[in-house]
């Protein structure tokens, strides 16, 4: 009995079947192989078209369910959970989306944790004419007066708990730095937290207010 067998399945288009005595299954066109079935896997050269679902294992960390073939077999994307997926290097989690839509990374944490980002941040010359330097998600300035300004987000935050930081530098429009400068967020005049903006003064550790040549607020939620 031969050893392998081979059939045309193309109707003359140069798509052969060959099959070997051990069952694994060829598709070649010419002499390349497209398809390979052995009882180790599947094998396809050239681009995989399908439609609809593609369902792979769920995969660990160790051994995810989808590597490349320029990688090694601990190194890819797997599903640890119902509505989550990981990517691992070198057989250890690096990265996580969770089910709520969080992002989780090990970059110096020391573990896969929770990331809890910068929403908002800008560094703006608050005297004279307000102009913003650079920033991110910060759409304009407006100058209530001396000391006192409204930063506006590009994209709003999703809700008012966010946590606002910043500094001062160049006293009065000097380039120098006071050592009696203030930076606050919402003072006690009645101002609130806003998902659209938030209020910034600057000033004197006496309260009164002036205009500095730096400002910075980040804003973290």
């Amino acid at each position: 009995m031969a050893s392998t067998i081979a059939a045309s399945v193309s109707g003359g288009g140069g798509i052969i079947q060959t099959a070997d005595s051990s069952g694994n299954l060829n598709l070649q066109s010419g002499t390349t192989t497209i398809l390979a079935l052995t009882s180790t896997g599947v094998a396809i050269t050239g681009t995989l078209s399908a439609t609809g679902v593609t369902t792979v294992a769920a995969g660990s960390a160790a051994l995810p369910a989808i590597v490349s073939t320029t990688g090694t077999a601990d190194t890819g994307l797997w599903f640890p959970a119902a509505d989550t997926v990981a990517a691992s290097t070198a057989g250890t989690e690096r990265m996580r989306i969770d089910s709520s839509g969080n992002l989780k990374f090990d970059s110096g944490y020391g573990s896969v944790a929770t990331a809890y980002g910068c929403r908002a941040w800008v560094n703006f010359n608050g005297t004279g004419t307000v102009a913003i330097r650079a920033s991110g998600n910060v759409s304009s300035i407006t100058d209530n007066g001396v000391g006192d300004y409204t930063v506006n987000f590009t994209t709003a935050m999703v809700d008012a708990n966010y946590t606002t930081v910043g500094s001062t530098g160049g006293y009065n429009g000097a380039s120098s730095v006071s050592s009696n400068a203030t930076f606050r967020i919402n003072p006690a005049s009645g101002a609130t937290y806003s998902t659209s903006a938030v209020k910034v003064t600057t000033g004197y550790a006496d309260g009164n207010l002036t205009d500095y040549l730096y400002v910075t607020a980040v804003i973290f939620r």
